[in-house]
């Protein structure tokens, strides 16, 4: 509970101020200074009462320079009362002089409050959905006077204040006004603008002061190591993404292209001296590179603020601000625009799952378990040392839910890629026998953990139709990308990390051993259409001792490519969406590491700019042809021409969609030249070789078929071609009618 105003206060017979609260005042220890300070009816008259350090003498004004009244100094710390000339209780401002000179001073504690009982109520109800336009700090004009209005959820604080560049850091001078039925704390401070650090000193429930915090709500923080927020405006962006918005909101996106290159915007290129690129250089480089590549969207490892570099953002601090290594905000959504203006959409790895317990951040963040569960069995990651967000709790919610809201309409994201799914669903995930708390019900699942995630997918397909939803859910829980009115969990997509494990794993060994692992590559197709499925090759795939996926290869240098562009060619071809992370498109021999640039001078070696050139056609391919996207995620899209042909590792399926030309993907997972090779197929006539892996252009062998193959009818009445299969080699052939 929160603890009352001072008890005792007494007025002294001048009606100015009672020594009792002076000292509380001055002591830190007042948790009601809007009781005291400001303009009070005092007898038939007013008075108004001050706190301003340094000053020797002041007078108060109207906000319009009238002088109302000259004050008392009660105190020599700076503590004024004097009666005032007004009529009503109204903001006023003070005229402050000592020794170095003069000047004016807004008076906080004269302007009333800005929050209002309809934010009362839908803050308690848990179904406020504008929090980011309410919380937090927010430029604004009161009374026709400029400053910014200040709030935040404390509900177990005794007393909250606003601290920063503009007032020393003295948590006396600007202590909020708490709103008792919702626990937040707000103040609107004349005179502050853009460009100023600040924080909130908390008092805890039992007197103690608390390290000071940064602002949940923040839309702009320090560079690290420092970790303020900073008080900023509106995002000034001239959006011009009409038609790529409309575009989304019309489509059925499991009928669209969608592959995604997956960024670490600190190491995907950095200056010479190992800085980090501003967020309009790497809209000068990474946009024209994607839109030569064919990718349809760029997703962002973590991008909200972060205090710890090698954590890649996934122990965020600052969940509604850009963080500032890359620039101002207004950077980010110059990017997002110029994305948008090419075709190409911008998805944001999100972290709802958990935080880090820096001091700063939302640990115990009013001295109490707020964001977090008390009981560590709940509320403690033990794998990450991170804390759980409390998902039963509604505020909670209503900060998670709307921060996702957020992203979607400042700054016009086309995506959320939400991490750690499967640790948020299960109760006992890394945790053993006695370790959690069982749910309700006695089962492991968080049940409050589903409600979340599915308001969340519900209120943000209402309010942003074209936006995608990605799940990070490596488990078998049912129905992750289906309709939460279907029981889903209302995602769009899901990852496939089984289709990412299993075949990784087969080209791991040697092509000698692969007939015995067959179905490694064929499992993944009993169940490739039960989500909306990302085929994911992914960052955690290629960092710390994993190698990057051209070392997971095996064989000599050359097998080791040619293997990896058959992958990528089962890849293209098999159904789902894809992504793959940075340097992988041109198979970079070192695992990925933030602190460095991704090895781009590579490059200049024909078999790495050979993989690159294929992974541009292989995009292109794949959003040119609708046959190998339109039916991703529905299993009449696809049909076996052979899954069973273990001794020679040959993988061949068709990919078919409504009113298209089917293609046929024929895969050779051994380094043997294969002339005449028997493939069925569907319909007699001219297949075209459309895309080939070993080509020379890739830095293949150069095998083929010489641009086509025929597909005749045999005396069974079975219709087949012919082909060559090149060595370790992915081919396309399309229906040529």
């Amino acid at each position: 509970m929160t603890a009352p105003p001072n008890k005792g206060t007494t007025e002294q017979p001048s009606g100015l101020l009672a020594k009792a609260d002076i000292d509380a005042i001055l002591e830190s220890r007042h948790w009601d200074p809007f009781a005291v300070l400001g303009v009070h009816a005092a007898g038939d008259g007013y008075v108004a009462r001050c706190f301003l350090p340094g000053a020797a003498e002041v007078t108060a004004e109207t906000l319009a320079g009238k002088e109302i009244g000259t004050l008392t100094q009660l105190h020599p710390a700076g503590i004024f009362a004097g009666e005032v000339a007004v009529k009503k209780l109204q903001p006023i401002r003070y005229r402050a002089r000592n020794e170095g000179g003069e000047w004016i001073v807004y008076d906080p504690y004269s302007f009333g409050p800005v929050l209002g009982p309809m934010d009362d109520y839908y803050i308690r109800e848990g179904s406020h959905l504008r929090l980011f336009d309410k919380m937090g700090a927010h430029p604004m004009t009161l009374d026709g006077i400029d400053g910014f209005h200040f709030a935040v959820w404390a509900p177990n604080a005794k007393r909250v204040s606003v601290v920063g560049n503009f007032n020393e850091w003295d948590g006396r001078r600007h202590t909020m006004r708490l709103r008792r039925d919702t626990g937040i704390w707000e103040i609107f401070l004349p005179g502050i603008t853009a460009g100023h650090a600040y924080k909130f000193e908390i008092v805890g429930i039992n007197g103690e002061v608390l390290p000071l915090k940064a602002d949940p709500f923040a839309r702009r923080s320090e560079l690290r190591p420092n970790n303020a927020s900073m008080t900023t405006g509106p995002i000034d962006q001239q959006w011009e993404d009409e038609a790529h918005l409309a575009h989304w909101a019309s489509a059925d996106a499991r009928r669209q292209p969608i592959s995604i290159y997956e960024v670490h915007a600190g190491s995907w290129q950095k200056h010479d001296d190992g800085s980090f690129l501003s967020w309009d250089e790497l809209a000068d480089r990474l946009i024209p590179y994607c839109t030569d590549m064919g990718f349809t969207h760029i997703e962002f490892l973590p991008i909200t603020e972060y205090p710890f570099d090698p954590s890649w953002g996934y122990q965020t601090t600052g969940l509604y601000s850009p963080t500032a290594r890359f620039g101002e905000p207004e950077g980010f959504a110059r990017f997002v625009n110029g994305c948008h203006k090419v075709g190409i959409g911008v998805i944001l790895d999100w972290v709802p799952a958990h935080f880090p317990t820096d001091a700063h951040g939302l640990g115990k963040f009013d001295g109490t378990a707020l964001y977090e569960h008390e009981d560590p069995r709940q509320g403690f990651h033990p794998d990450w040392n991170t804390a759980i967000y409390n998902f039963g709790r509604a505020e909670v919610l209503s900060y998670l839910i709307n921060n996702a809201l957020y992203w979607a309409e400042k700054f016009h994201l086309d995506g959320l890629r939400v991490d750690a799914v499967a640790s948020m669903l299960y109760l006992d995930y890394s945790r053993k026998h006695g370790e959690w708390v069982p749910n309700e019900y006695g089962g492991n699942e968080n049940l409050a953990a589903v409600r979340f995630l599915q308001s969340m997918n519900r209120h943000v397909y209402a309010g942003h139709p074209g936006i995608l939803t990605i799940a990070e859910e490596s488990t078998s829980w049912p129905k992750v990308s289906a309709p939460v009115h279907d029981g889903g969990l209302g995602f769009g997509f899901k990852w496939n990390m089984g289709f990412m494990h299993d075949t990784l794993q087969y080209l791991s060994r040697e092509p000698v051993h692969r007939k015995f692992h067959h179905n490694d590559m064929t499992f993944g197709l009993l169940y490739a259409f039960t989500e909306n499925f990302v085929l994911p090759l992914s960052h955690d795939e290629v960092v710390h001792g994993k190698g990057s996926l051209i070392a997971k290869m095996t064989g000599d240098d050359w097998q080791k490519f040619a293997n990896l562009r058959a992958y990528y060619g089962f890849m293209w071809g098999y159904p789902g969406k894809k992504l793959l992370f940075m340097g992988q498109e041109f198979a970079q021999w070192q695992e990925w590491s933030e602190e460095r640039s991704l090895d781009w001078n590579l490059l200049e070696y024909p078999l790495h700019e050979g993989m690159r050139r294929l992974v541009r056609d292989l995009n292109g391919t794949y959003r040119r042809k609708a046959t190998l996207h339109a039916r991703d995620c529905e299993g009449d899209g696809f049909e076996w021409l052979i899954a069973d042909d273990r001794e020679n590792s040959v993988f061949a399926w068709l990919r078919k969609a409504p009113d298209e030309k089917p293609i046929a993907v024929v895969t050779n997972f051994t380094p043997v030249y294969r002339e005449n090779y028997g493939v069925p197929l569907p319909v007699e006539g001219r297949w075209r070789e459309i895309l080939n892996t070993d080509a020379e252009i890739y830095g293949g062998s150069g095998k083929g078929n010489g641009g086509a193959v025929e597909a005749r009818k045999h005396a069974n009445g079975r219709i087949a071609a012919t082909i060559t299969l090149p060595p370790l080699a992915t081919l396309m052939l399309e229906l040529d009618a």
